[in-house]
């Protein structure tokens, strides 16, 4: 009976992670981000899908077309889920928004440009795995 108790519990398993898909979201950089007062952008990019936060990547210092080594992961999405992508010039006081990207997922590999509010191309890529 152990043996068959645990067949089910791999077949269990098994269908579970079949609903499951994992996305990651790889390859942020930007070009031509706006000039702040005092300096050249210091960039920086939130990942959200749906409501959950997936992180930030590290702050580009004076860079005009930072590129970001980060990748996010997430282990619960589905196709017509919606990636956020909030583009931000770290300041002193308060960061300002340059921009936001939407877009809803689909199944496979794709690049995207997103053209930001205030200036600037956001470059990214995600992967949807089913």
């Amino acid at each position: 009976m152990a043996s068959c108790s645990s067949l089910l519990l791999l077949l269990l398993l098994g269908c579970l992670g079949g609903v499951q898909s994992q996305v990651r979201v790889f390859d942020l950089r930007a070009s031509k981000l706006p000039q702040g007062l005092m300096s050249t952008t210091d960039g920086y990019v939130k990942v959200f899908l749906g409501s959950a936060t997936l992180g930030k990547t590290s702050v580009r210092n004076n860079d005009a077309n930072p590129w970001w080594a980060e990748d996010f992961a997430y282990f619960y999405a589905q196709a017509n889920d919606v990636l956020r992508l909030e583009v931000h010039d770290d300041d002193i006081l308060f960061d300002d928004l340059i921009g936001v990207c939407q877009r809803q997922l689909q199944v496979g590999t794709h690049e995207h440009d997103c053209f930001l509010e205030k200036g600037g191309t956001l470059h990214y890529s995600y992967d949807l795995k089913q």
